[in-house]
């Protein structure tokens, strides 16, 4: 993704905005970068640093560090031949300025190289002295001057070639590979390397009205793939919350991977429903066009703020807040029950980039047996004839089929049921389970399964 800005990169909005001549947005991104070594993620860290920027400069900071992160296996092997001792040996901070320099060098054509080096290498003069600037100076002018035959070695193991070409931790392509084969890998890992397009739901109007609101607004509108009402819209000229749109709640953001959950698990009309791990909310909004009344509850104080603050802006008085455990869920005798269980998010790799490199093989087995309380508790707030719906936004099978199969094994009162026919395209449809592949349907990943109670 190239950038139309000026040449030199972000602007510098008044005196605060430089460190001795680097860009605030450049400052931005590496603290973003310390901010995920610490263990923060990468959303709610870029949020935060971005939010003194002005819209355009937080387009570019978004751009170089998510870019970034989805590269940095192939920057890394760039960068590793050029330092003395390999990338290893060098402090992690000074690693991930080389990465962001590296990127903005062989990446973002509208960066001339000389601003890529210099505002690198005064950041790192400031972060850790005059001999780190002079590494940081001669590696990446190095890179520069070979940049027309620069190819990272390809490995002889094919799926070590293929996490290399693709920038995926080699377990993952592992997986992947075994069960799908290395070309529908390769479209999923190339998947996963694309910007994430932004989807919008019409709210209070149909998608006819939104589309003639956005486009008056100077929005490029487009159709979003599986859910027919839905619309891609292309980066606003302004901030996203400060179109008048989403002020006067007229749409919220959703992928249709996520609008199928909601409309795969079709619960009744007028019903009672329980979102038990709500945040960040866009579920249960959904669920809240038919359904009489949502308990949306979510564990985390913090994130149940900002399904708040979408609650209240859209105006969707029939959804109730609370902070809950979804192990020990406080309703009972429902309609319907939503878990859309914490999980690994491959699904997601997209819009989260730095989750392939935070994933381990060990998070499989400790998801799952969070997930294995969290449906078992759910269902016992189900009333007999009702709805449970597991989902997760993951593509692995411990998350998906093998916790279902292994709860219906558990409970002979529960049994697999497949939506009313025509709720959702039969393309993400697998033996009654809801399955989203980005590779195969050009959204986000999900899975979920519907389950009934038996009636007394």
């Amino acid at each position: 993704m190239t950038s139309a800005w000026n040449a030199a990169g972000p602007s510098s909005p008044g005196p605060s905005a430089a460190l001795s001549g680097v860009t605030e947005a450049r400052v931005a991104a590496a603290n973003v970068c310390a901010d995920m070594r610490g263990g923060e993620l990468l959303d709610p860290s870029f949020d935060r640093r971005v939010a003194a920027l002005d819209a355009r400069d937080r387009r570019w900071t978004r751009e170089l560090v998510y870019g970034m992160l989805r590269q940095r296996a192939r920057l890394d092997a760039l960068l590793a031949d050029r330092v003395n001792g390999g990338l290893a040996r060098v402090d992690a901070d000074l690693a991930d300025l080389l990465r962001l320099g590296a990127y903005q060098l062989l990446e973002m054509r509208s960066v001339p190289a000389y601003a890529a080096i210099a505002q690198t290498v005064e950041l790192a003069k400031r972060r850790h002295g005059i001999g780190a600037s002079k590494l940081v100076n001669a590696v990446l002018r190095r890179l520069d001057r070979e940049r027309e035959g620069l190819r990272p070695p390809v490995p002889n193991d094919p799926i070590d070639a293929l996490a290399l070409e693709h920038s995926h931790p080699r377990w993952l392509v592992a997986r992947w590979v075994a069960r799908w084969g290395a070309d529908e890998t390769r479209r999923l890992l190339a998947a996963n390397n694309a910007e994430a397009p932004i989807i919008a739901r019409p709210w209070h109007v149909v998608r006819e009205q939104l589309e003639a609101t956005l486009e008056s607004a100077g929005v490029h509108v487009a159709d979003a793939p599986l859910v027919p009402d839905s619309i891609t819209i292309a980066a606003p000229p302004i901030g996203l919350t400060e179109l008048g749109a989403y002020k006067q709640g007229l749409f919220h953001v959703q992928d249709p991977a996520s609008t199928l959950v909601t409309r795969y698990a079709c619960f009744p009309s007028g019903a009672t429903v329980a979102d038990l791990c709500a945040a960040p909310g866009g579920k249960s909004i959904e669920l809240s066009r038919t359904a009489g009344t949502v308990v949306a509850s979510d564990a985390s104080i913090a994130r149940l703020a900002r399904v708040r603050q979408n609650v209240n802006r859209l105006e969707a008085h029939n959804i109730e807040l609370a902070v809950g455990d979804a192990r020990f869920p406080a309703v009972r005798d429902v309609d319907g029950v939503l878990v859309d269980v914490p999980c690994t998010g491959t699904g997601t790799f997209r819009r989260h980039p730095d989750a392939r490199w935070r994933l381990k093989i060990a998070d499989l087995a400790v998801l799952g047996a969070l997930q294995r309380a969290i449906i078992r508790a759910a269902a016992t707030a189900v009333r007999p004839g009702g709805l449970l719906v597991y989902s997760t936004c993951s593509l692995e099978p411990e998350e998906n089929d093998e916790q279902i199969e292994s709860f219906l094994a558990d409970h002979p009162e529960w049994s697999l049921e497949p939506p009313p026919e025509g709720v959702v395209p039969e393309s993400v449809l697998d033996a009654g389970r809801l399955r989203v592949l980005p590779q195969r349907h050009g959204t986000d990943g999900s899975f979920a399964a519907r389950l009934r109670r038996a009636a007394r």
